[in-house]
């Protein structure tokens, strides 16, 4: 029984499994949230997340990757995201809820019970120093530092791995060339957090939480945060393993598990597979399903949205920020897009110019 609830386990964390499931996880916790934003179910998941610890590190391939000293902050890390996040939505569900009986928000509420800065938070902050200060002083003394041999260019680690919060840029480099996944991407990650107070200019929802109010900005905020970083975090740390392959949970980490690549350019699948000729020489003409593909997915679908599904948020953005505000999106939805076309469809560029150093 315990071999095949590990088996069962390692199967659901399979890179397509893992990804399309988490997402339809968040989608129903943001869906049912007054249902899931209820004190039990955080009391569920964490007691039933206690006992399955416990039983999961009596396996010994399991409980080298997480008691790893690299792991155990990051254990820590994730476990509290997962509350906070409870919290947060907890306080938007009862705030909706007290909006529509006329009532004041709850942090309206609490602002009128105001207290000095000096002493109140000052000795509730020196308090919470000493207290860390010395639960880091015994963690250094239990837990021993992740150091490693001095670095040798002929001996490298596998896997070479960033710091957790670069893993997922680094995992970003297994679907894109570098110039996008090291450059363009975080560069739009920028100036798209710069321009939000640019482009939504709606009051709702300042120094208060709400959902139903900023539906759209919350629920965005959720799957970029939940579903790509803290989810990147988890895929790169525990699920990558030697050659930077994919491992369950409770997979060892063999050196020598080699999965054949036989990722394919979408030319390749269109002039090859779909019609039955050799790819033309010409790059253009050669790449032209890829670049009429992305023609449209940038400049055809968002005129397409703001007629259709968008058309409300097209109306309070205006014409100019709506189509800067899609362009974000866009390059943000290319990311799981790019993602699930490598597991299930072995692509590797939809636009593959290697002559021109453009490869998407």
């Amino acid at each position: 029984m315990g071999e095949s609830l590990k088996a069962a386990i390692d199967w659901l964390f399979q890179p397509t499994i893992y990804f399309l499931g988490s997402a339809a996880l968040l989608a129903a916790v943001l869906y049912f949230r007054k249902i899931f934003s209820r004190p039990i179910w955080m009391v569920l998941f964490f007691s039933l997340g206690s006992v399955f610890l416990v039983w999961a590190l009596g396996d010994p391939d399991f409980k080298k990757i997480m008691t790893k000293p690299d792991n155990v902050p990051i254990v820590i890390l994730l476990a509290s995201v997962i509350f906070l996040s409870w919290l947060a939505l907890r306080q938007a569900v009862l705030n909706d809820e007290r909006t529509k009986r006329g009532e004041p928000t709850l942090e309206a509420e609490l602002g009128r019970k105001k207290v000095f800065t000096w002493p109140d938070l000052v000795y509730t902050e020196f308090i919470c120093i000493i207290l860390f200060t010395a639960l880091l002083v015994i963690w250094s003394i239990e837990v021993a530092a992740p150091i490693e041999e001095p670095a040798a260019s002929a001996r490298t680690p596998n896997p070479s791995k960033a710091p957790w919060y670069f893993l997922g840029l680094q995992e970003l480099l297994v679907y894109f060339d570098p110039w996008i996944a090291g450059v363009v991407l975080p560069g739009l990650m920028i100036v798209g957090l710069c321009a939000i107070p640019y482009l939504d200019t709606n009051p709702k929802g300042n120094g208060y939480y709400t959902f139903n109010e900023r539906p759209f900005a919350v629920s965005f905020f959720w799957v970029g945060f939940i579903l790509f970083w803290v989810s990147f975090v988890i895929l790169g740390t525990f699920l990558r393993g030697p050659n930077w392959s994919f491992f369950g949970p409770f997979e060892y980490w063999d050196l020598h598990k080699l999965e054949p690549l036989v990722n394919v350019d979408l030319a390749t699948y269109f002039w090859v597979d779909l019609l039955g000729t050799p790819r033309p020489d010409n790059p253009l003409v050669r790449e032209a399903p890829g670049l009429l593909a992305l023609l449209g997915y940038f400049l055809v679908l968002p005129p397409l949205l703001g007629k259709t599904l968008l058309r409300k948020l097209f109306a309070q953005m205006g014409f100019m920020r709506f189509n800067i505000f899609m362009h974000f999106l866009l390059w943000f939805g290319l990311i799981p897009m790019k993602m699930l076309a490598r597991w299930i469809f072995n692509l590797k560029y939809i636009v593959g110019i290697p002559e021109w150093f453009f490869n998407v």
